[in-house]
């Protein structure tokens, strides 16, 4: 079988079978990429946390979770090429497949980013010409939402809180794909200062806003499942907060998604 290598996002040379046979992703947001390029066929495992397409949820081999896979399900399938995530997917796990398969990773905080990997994956599936134009629509989409925002002084920007995470609360902080598309809808993260995912108490959470302004709190779907009963916690500590629960797929999956992540956005910054 002809090899080639390639470079993933973590800048490691990767030999790959020149067309994969036989995949298994192990990211959510990437497995759907996978389907809109066409891999049905090729994609023979995927995580429980797979949830779209429902097709393959409900059909494909599920070999563990993101953080918790099963190296015996994976060695079943005897996959050609496993397509993970350096934050989504432990590194020890990680580095124990590479040592037995091709194992091609990406590293994401940035749109930019994100549509590199989907070039990069088009590519070493042997799915480009479906890869640059998913590419080119997406950027044209991103573009729209772009002009619909009008500059603004700084001090008019709107500050949010971007929750993901119940006991312990838990916030996106600056150097997350979150903040990346909350910058591009024109807001202000009220964690941009911090890393990662940090925790948070809610009776400190009044100090991360501007004075004089209406803070904005956003409780994501995933990966905690916020609902409006969760609405009266946040209003008891910041009364006069505006509160939303959004889609957390669109804030937070790089894949295909991103298709139909700047519709969404339009539609959530005029309901504010």
């Amino acid at each position: 079988m002809p090899i080639r290598y390639y470079t993933d996002q973590l800048h490691r040379e990767v030999k790959i079978p020149l067309l994969p046979q036989r995949i298994i992703s192990l990211v959510p947001s990437q497995t759907e990429l996978l389907y809109d390029l066409g891999l049905s066929t090729e994609v023979v495992g995927i995580t429980k946390f797979c949830v779209h397409p429902d097709s393959w949820f409900r059909s494909k081999t599920r070999i563990g979770g993101t953080k918790d896979v099963h190296f015996d399900r994976i060695r079943a399938l005897a996959p050609d090429l496993i397509i993970a995530n350096k934050e989504e997917n432990r590194q020890d796990q990680i580095e124990t497949l590479a040592q037995e398969f091709p194992v091609w990773i990406s590293n994401i905080q940035s749109l930019e980013e994100a549509l590199e990997m989907i070039n990069g994956i088009g590519e070493i599936t042997g799915r480009t010409a479906s890869a640059i134009p998913l590419v080119q629509q997406i950027r044209e989409n991103f573009a729209s939402l772009h002009n619909m925002i009008p500059p603004s002084p700084e001090k008019a920007v709107p500050t949010v809180a971007y929750f993901i995470w119940r006991d312990p609360w838990m916030v996106a902080g600056g150097d997350t794909f979150i903040h990346e598309m909350l910058q591009t809808c024109g807001f202000k993260n009220a964690f941009a200062h911090i890393h990662r995912y940090p925790e948070t108490n809610l009776q400190q959470l009044p100090a991360y806003f501007p004075a004089n302004t209406t803070p904005l709190v956003f409780l994501s779907s995933e990966p905690y499942p916020f609902k409006e009963k969760h609405i009266a916690e946040i209003q008891a500590v910041i009364p006069h907060a505006q509160i939303r629960l959004v889609d957390g797929e669109l804030f937070s999956w790089y894949g295909s998604r991103l298709l139909h992540a700047p519709a969404y956005f339009k539609s959530l910054i005029h309901s504010l």
